[in-house]
C-alpha cells in the first residue's frame, strides 16, 4: 500500500516505517496519525513480519511534534476528542502490539513525537538528538500519553522538571536517565536498529508477544502483573515454538521458530 506521509519496506523478517514529511521536520498531521495506525495494523497481521523499526526521514527529526495548526482554534471537547483518538488509534495501538517496535531517534523528538517514541518497546538514539515534552510553552500539556510514559521511563521527578521546563534532553542525557537504551552516531542509527531487530527476529515471536504483554500488565491498574505472567508462561507451553526451542536445546542445534 502506498502512503503519503510514510514510508514501509521490509527486508527478510524486519519492517522499517519512516515518517516522511521532511519539510515539516516530519511533524504529525491527522492524515500521519491515520496512516501509521493503518501500516502498523497491516504489519501486524502480517506473520512474516517479527520486528519493527520506526523512524523519521533525514537526519533532523524523528518527529519534531505534532502538527499545530491543526488544532489552534480546538475548543475543550474538540481538544479532548483529538487526545482520545490519537491514544487509541496510534500510540496505545504500538505498545499493545505484540510485534516488538524499536524506535530509532533521529534528531528532535519533541511533544507529539517523544510520545511517539515512548509508546513504542524500547528507544535508540542518534548523538545528534535532542528529546522533550515542551507543550507547556504553548500553554497546553502532553496529550498523547506522555505525562504517563515518561514518569513510568524515568522517574516522576525527572519527568515533571522536563515537562515543566520544556527543557529537551540530549541523546546522551537520555541514556543516563533511561529513556533510550543506546546512543550511537547518526550514520549508525539505522544498522544498530537492524542489527538488535536482527536479534530479536531469532527468537520466539509467540513467547515474544506474551512477554510484551506481560510486561505492560504491570502498568495497567486493571491487571495483576504477576498474575499476567503466570498466565502468560503457561500459555507459551501450549506452543510448538516451546516445542521447538526445548526440542532444539536438547538436540543442541538453533531453533526454527515458525511463531506459533
Amino acid at each position: 500500500m502506498l502512503y503519503e506521509n510514510i514510508l514501509v519496506s521490509q527486508t527478510a523478517a524486519i519492517a522499517v516505517v519512516t515518517i516522511n514529511r521532511p519539510t515539516k521536520l516530519n511533524a504529525l498531521n491527522k492524515a500521519t496519525l491515520h496512516e501509521l495506525h493503518e501500516a502498523f495494523k497491516a504489519l501486524a497481521a502480517n506473520k512474516t513480519v517479527r520486528v519493527i523499526i520506526l523512524t523519521g526521514s533525514g537526519e533532523k527529526a524523528f518527529v519534531a511534534g505534532a502538527d499545530i495548526s491543526e488544532f489552534a482554534d480546538f475548543s475543550v471537547e474538540q481538544g479532548r476528542e483529538l487526545a482520545a483518538q490519537g491514544q487509541e488509534m496510534v500510540f496505545d495501538f504500538i505498545q499493545n502490539l505484540t510485534t516488538p517496535v524499536i524506535a530509532a531517534i533521529n534528531g528532535f523528538a519533541l511533544g507529539g513525537g517523544l510520545e511517539l517514541a515512548m509508546a513504542c518497546h524500547f528507544r535508540i538514539a542518534s548523538d545528534n538528538a535532542k528529546m522533550g515534552l515542551p507543550e507547556v510553552s504553548l500553554g497546553v500539556i502532553p496529550g498523547y500519553g506522555g505525562t504517563q510514559r515518561l514518569p513510568q521511563l524515568v522517574g516522576k521527578g525527572r519527568a515533571i522538571e522536563m515537562m515543566l521546563t520544556a527543557n529537551m534532553l540530549t541523546g546522551q542525557e537520555a541514556l543516563a536517565c533511561g529513556l533510550v537504551n543506546h546512543v550511537v552516531p547518526v550514520d549508525q542509527l539505522l544498522a544498530l536498529a537492524q542489527s538488535l531487530a536482527e536479534k530479536i527476529a531469532k527468537n520466539s515471536p509467540v513467547a515474544i508477544g506474551h512477554a510484551i504483554q506481560a510486561v505492560n500488565a504491570n502498568f495497567d491498574k486493571e491487571k495483576n502483573g504477576y498474575t499476567a505472567e503466570i498466565e502468560a508462561f503457561g500459555d507459551c507451553f501450549g506452543t510448538a515454538d516451546f516445542k521447538e526451542g526445548t526440542t532444539a536445546f536438547l538436540e543442541k542445534r538453533k531453533p526454527d521458530f515458525q511463531g506459533n
